[in-house]
């Protein structure tokens, strides 16, 4: 047993991402020394800091790593959780590294964490901890909007994202800028529409696209498009959530989803909007009324399926199960729910894995769009909309006139409409979505790579290293 697993199989999180790198490496014709350059985290910032919650003072313990300088600012969530701890927070500053380089989003990877259980703490002494977090990156440069740009993740929300920006303002005050600092943030406070749904957006853009390839299709069995395809999802927060409810929307029948207490199963489909309701009145989605419960949730993954979506948790498909995963295309909508070891068990099964360095860099890439629109200081859509409108009425009179012909009032207004603000966010995640995907599958058939996984690493890094050779770092 290697001295990075435990006894069931688990990896490091970290040492399933050099694994990863390793197998694109072979693929990579550059100098050692530049790689591993590439693949060691840049800074990593540990810090512990005294909070007064109640009539105790609590040490909270807290981090923000810095994978990549090869592209400023960073970018990446922070998350609040009792899990977390160095080995992860550097796992994820990496993926974001890979993820943006693929997506073309102009970042160096970073993630943050507090070690703490938000379940448990009042909104009071959570405010107090982000706020005294915040205050910690400032002190050391760790946070601006040409610096170090944070995000919501796991445990973290809008809310959380409005204290970072509030804080930041406060100790940055008369920045014109200071709006950039952090994203995620209500669309009051400069958000920007559409970055809540973005992940699972993203998810339902990648898998969709993957559908519509007729050769891989049929190399699975299955048939082309989204319609009738039977979907598991894993995980019901916000990006397990919106991915079902865009597939559910498509046509594709959602026959299980699965939650930490367990899972429900209905074979003809799940209404996903009602599961939610039922899981906000009742705080558990089991004992839906129209599905059957699964008590084990792992056995949920198990199940036969065309689709499977882990959304949740890292390392969920491992070498103990990996064999009775039934799904012909997996899509990890989470970072990281497959071992190394279970990834080489199901490529030899013929499965298609859409790795997690795609397909959930949806979030990043509508935050991308956030940090433009704070640092151009208007709303998009706000300059043309009405501009294009006015364009599209006289287009609309000239087709009258020649062809002598009204057009109804619905078609009119279908027409006529100019774009608005979450119309481009969409089209521009849906545009990235469609590019990123066609260019890992056309370097994996290029190069005969093995897998999409390997074909997005050596993706990713030819345009790090590219980056790095034009700044003139590397000789």
């Amino acid at each position: 047993m290697s001295k990075n697993q435990n006894k069931t199989g688990s990896y490091s999180f970290f040492n399933c991402i050099e694994k990863n790198f390793d197998k694109a490496a072979r693929f990579i014709s550059i100098e050692k020394g530049l790689l591993e350059q590439i693949k060691a985290c840049n800074s990593v910032y540990r810090m512990h800091f005294p909070v007064k919650i109640g009539k105790e003072i609590k040490v909270i313990e807290a981090y923000r790593v810095q994978h990549s300088h090869h592209k400023l600012p960073c970018k990446g969530g922070i998350r609040y959780s009792m899990k977390v701890n160095q080995d992860e927070i550097m796992t994820l500053a990496a993926l974001m590294t890979y993820k943006c380089a693929i997506v073309d989003v102009p970042f160096g990877g970073a993630k943050g964490g507090i070690k703490i259980d938000p379940q448990t703490i009042s909104s009071e002494n959570i405010e107090k901890i982000t706020r005294r977090y915040t205050s910690e990156l400032i002190k050391k440069n760790f946070i601006g909007p040409g610096i170090d740009v944070p995000a919501p993740d796991y445990g973290t929300g809008e809310r959380e994202m409005s204290w970072i920006f509030d804080t930041f303002l406060s100790l940055r005050s008369g920045d014109v800028d200071a709006l950039a600092c952090v994203t995620g943030k209500p669309v009051s406070q400069g958000g920007v529409r559409g970055r809540k749904e973005a992940t699972g957006l993203g998810v339902f853009y990648g898998i969709r696209e993957l559908c519509h390839v007729k050769e891989d299709m049929y190399s699975v069995g299955l048939d082309v498009g989204l319609v009738g395809k039977k979907i598991i999802i894993q995980g019901l927060g916000n990006v397990g959530y919106h991915a079902a409810s865009f597939f559910h929307e498509s046509g594709a029948v959602i026959i299980a989803l699965a939650e930490r207490e367990g899972a429900i199963y209905n074979e003809k489909g799940l209404n996903v909007s009602k599961v939610f309701l039922h899981l906000k009145n009742n705080g558990s989605i089991l004992n839906f009324p129209e599905a059957k419960n699964i008590e084990n949730t792992e056995k949920a993954l198990e199940l036969e399926c065309d689709i499977l979506i882990p959304a949740a948790l890292e390392n969920v498909i491992h070498k103990n199960n990996a064999n009775r995963i039934k799904a012909k295309i997996i899509g990890e909508a989470a970072n990281g729910p497959i071992t190394p070891e279970a990834d080489e068990i199901l490529d030899k099964k013929g499965v298609i894995i859409v790795p997690d360095i795609y397909l959930n860099a949806g979030g990043v890439t509508v935050s991308y769009f956030e940090w433009i629109k704070n640092l151009s200081h208007v709303r998009y859509g706000r300059m043309e909309k009405k501009f294009r409108e006015n364009v599209n009425a006289e287009f609309l009179k000239v087709i009258e006139t020649v062809c002598k012909k009204k057009i109804s009032i619905e078609e009119k207004k279908m027409i006529l409409r100019g774009p608005r603000e979450i119309d481009l966010v969409r089209s521009g995640l849906e545009d990235t979505m469609i590019n990123g995907f066609h260019k890992i599958r056309d370097l994996k058939k290029s190069l005969k790579i093995e897998n999409m996984r390997t074909a997005a690493f050596v993706l990713s890094i030819n345009k790090i290293i590219d980056s790095y050779e034009k700044l003139g770092i590397f000789p």
